[in-house]
């Protein structure tokens, strides 16, 4: 119940609404590269996220991942495929030790039939996802790889020039999720690098110029 009041899409309802969810819940303790469905598995809920990190991929048959989507606390998928009745069209791996929550279909469609408060909210969620969707289309038919990884910097700095952040994903899954090859995203990291616009050890990144950053083309 505590988690489930958390999540935004039921904040706001009262706990003896949310009682009926909570039934039909489940937690998913999934540590580090564990999958939690494959692609073709049936969708009978859908997941949020308490915390840690989930990537969607698609995954080729000689084995090759593009990730679609990354998600992280307080994000759910999995909605429209259960409204559809459709199984999932992509795999889920977690990045992290995640903790999730699986929420039922049947207890769900119960709430919303009751309180279509609940169903304005998903469909609120759900077209805001769409709208990312779009920008994501327009950045990788509109922009060059170098301008979609430094808008993904931009998107993970803190705003402090100078000041080392961490970003926990591996770079081969940041390449992927910008529909970038390694070979593409490396060549653009070390571009930056020798400009001066930013330093990059690891997973740790550094942006030393952000108007230089801006005002890089690629």
């Amino acid at each position: 119940m505590d988690l489930l009041a958390g999540v935004p899409l039921f904040n706001e309802l009262p706990p003896d609404e949310l009682a009926p969810i909570a039934r039909g819940t489940h937690e998913i303790m999934a540590p580090r590269g564990q999958i939690i469905f494959h692609r073709g598995d049936p969708c009978v809920g859908f997941h949020v996220v308490v915390y840690g990190q989930v990537k969607l991929v698609f995954v080729s048959a000689s084995g090759v991942e593009r990730v679609v989507r990354l998600i992280g606390p307080g994000d759910g998928f999995g909605e429209a495929l259960m409204f559809m009745g459709q199984n999932y069209i992509v795999t889920a791996e977690t990045l992290q030790d995640t903790l999730l929550l699986h929420v039922g279909r049947d207890a769900l469609f119960e709430q919303i039939d009751r309180h279509p408060g609940v169903a304005r909210k998903m469909l609120a969620g759900l077209s805001r996802r769409l709208y990312s969707l779009m920008g994501d289309v327009e950045a990788y038919t509109l922009h060059t790889g170098a301008q979609r990884l430094v808008a993904f910097l931009f998107r993970q700095w803190r705003g402090e020039e100078g000041m080392p952040f961490r970003i926990e994903i591996t770079k081969s899954v940041i390449a992927s999720r910008l529909n970038l090859t390694p070979e593409h995203f490396s060549r653009v990291l070390r571009e930056l690098s020798e400009r001066g616009l930013i330093r990059v050890r690891g997973r740790e990144f550094t942006i030393l110029s952000a108007q230089g950053l801006r005002e890089y083309k690629g």
